[in-house]
């Protein structure tokens, strides 16, 4: 007597074969996709560190207030332009920093903001500088029991 496998048991052992290789190409698929989008995020990431180095590298406040745009190494379209504020500090300013990433196909990612306070005497009025100068120093004064 011959003992051996039915074609239906054949046909189901393929069927199973076929769905489980499916089944890790569709998971192999999904991992190079995401892959992808990671590096992608990372270029990203790249030019929006590139655009804050810019911006905090660069000594006059008109030209920073203004902005600048430049096209990275990858295709991209890089746009940023800052706010800066007075915090009541001398020489310390509060940043607004927005930069808009285009990539190469044209199509816009969000745009990122951030805030943050920068000491920057350049970017200072020098009037406005001596006051608050004068004025953090009454206080001090003040404290100490010193009359001005």
């Amino acid at each position: 007597m011959r003992r051996g496998f039915t074609l239906i048991e054949v046909l189901v052992a393929l069927a199973i074969f076929a769905l489980g290789a499916i089944v890790l190409g569709a998971a192999y698929v999904n991992v190079l996709n995401a892959y992808e989008i990671a590096q992608q995020s990372n270029q990203a990431d790249q030019d929006l560190r590139f655009a804050r180095a810019q911006l905090l590298a660069e000594p006059d406040r008109a030209t920073v207030e203004k902005g600048d745009d430049f096209e990275s190494g990858n295709g991209r379209r890089v746009k940023w332009h800052a706010t800066i504020e007075s915090t009541g500090v001398a020489d310390l300013h509060r940043v607004t920093f927005v930069c808009e990433l285009t990539n190469a196909s044209g199509g816009a990612l969000p745009a990122v903001t951030e805030t943050f306070t920068v000491l920057r005497p350049t970017w200072s009025d020098p009037v406005e500088t001596a006051k608050l100068r004068q004025d953090a120093s009454d206080r001090i004064k003040e404290l100490q029991g010193v009359k001005p």
